[in-house]
């Protein structure tokens, strides 16, 4: 029996590169030896997205489209798009191109070689600013140290899983999914494969600065809970150099005549310590936050309508969802 691939690709406002992307990936999987599915997952875009996937999916049934009712996030795209897929495998990969179509293969011929998960680790990354590609760096080496599960570095979620790794991805349901951390931390036998990432083809980037800081949120909170640990040290430093200052006043208002005048010195202490505490607080807010969120248990998306599924194939992941969030 032939084998099936799923690629699962999100989409946000992506009209611009939507039909060069479609072509790519079509022509690649074509030459493969292996039945395969498109499966589009529109996050709420506000432009002609939607449409353009319906177009192609009348057009192709090789392809599906899941429409969600609003924009839930990338990484709850990917995440949809594991749960309706149907393949022996599923590979992700992002509609703006700069991760190749043209890996693939690759990746399919070490999955064919027994490997469960296959992630595409960057060498280089064309078409993006200092400060991203800085950024980027920093944040998958501090999420290296402070967690004990071992995240790749320099690796997105451009990956090949085999059916029972995303079966298992499945059933973890949590509300702020860091996908390419929750791989990891499945387990199963895994491989890299070293790319050069592109520029992206056309449109703008769809992680500015706000979406990066949340996903590097979810991502440390998530697997590590260092950040408390290392607020911990910190309070236990600064009390520590609150003490030792403590005693220089009080050594110089009873053994020397230096005049101290109070004013500025307890402002800087005041000051130091109360953004200290707030930076605690925050963190642990930031905890807390994502425990209401796990308690709250409301489906982690809504869709709105679908394509190119068998009307009996939705029924059924329309049950399964339902139990899922329940």
């Amino acid at each position: 029996m032939t084998k099936k691939i799923s690629v699962v690709v999100p989409l946000y406002n992506e009209e611009a590169v939507l039909e060069h992307t479609y072509q790519r990936l079509k022509n690649v999987m074509e030459k493969l030896p292996l039945d395969y599915e498109l499966l589009f997952v529109n996050d709420g875009s506000k432009d002609k997205t939607l449409e353009l996937v319906q177009a192609i999916s009348f057009a192709d049934p090789h392809v599906k489209c899941i429409g969600f009712s609003r924009n839930f996030g990338h990484q709850v795209a990917i995440t949809a798009g594991t749960d309706y897929a149907s393949g022996d495998a599923v590979i992700i990969i992002d509609a703006d191109l700069q991760d190749p179509p043209e890996l693939i293969p690759e990746m399919v011929h070490k999955w064919q070689d027994g490997f469960d998960v296959v992630y595409a680790q960057r060498s280089k990354r064309d078409g993006e600013t200092f400060f991203k590609k800085w950024s980027a760096k920093m944040f998958y080496r501090t999420l290296h140290k402070l967690t004990d599960v071992e995240i790749p570095v320099d690796t997105g979620d451009f990956r090949l899983m085999d059916q029972k790794v995303y079966t298992e991805l499945k059933k973890l349901n949590e509300k702020n999914p860091f996908v390419r951390g929750l791989v990891s931390w499945l387990g199963f036998k895994q491989v890299a494969i070293e790319y050069e990432r592109d520029a992206r083809a056309a449109g703008e980037t769809k992680y500015p600065l706000k979406k990066m800081l949340k996903l590097s949120i979810d991502g440390i909170t998530s697997f590590s809970h260092q950040p408390l640990k290392l607020a911990s040290y910190a309070g236990v430093v600064l009390s520590g150099v609150g003490f030792i200052y403590m005693l220089i006043v009080l050594f110089q208002a009873l053994f020397t005549s230096t005049t101290v005048s109070g004013w500025s010195s307890m402002i800087v202490i005041q000051l130091l310590f109360s953004g200290f505490v707030l930076v605690i607080l925050g963190m642990i807010g930031e905890y807390i936050g994502r425990i209401y969120d796990e308690v709250k248990d409301r489906p982690l998306y809504v869709v709105a309508e679908h394509y190119g599924f068998e009307k009996s194939r939705v029924t059924s992941d329309a049950v399964f969802m339902n139990q899922k969030a329940n």
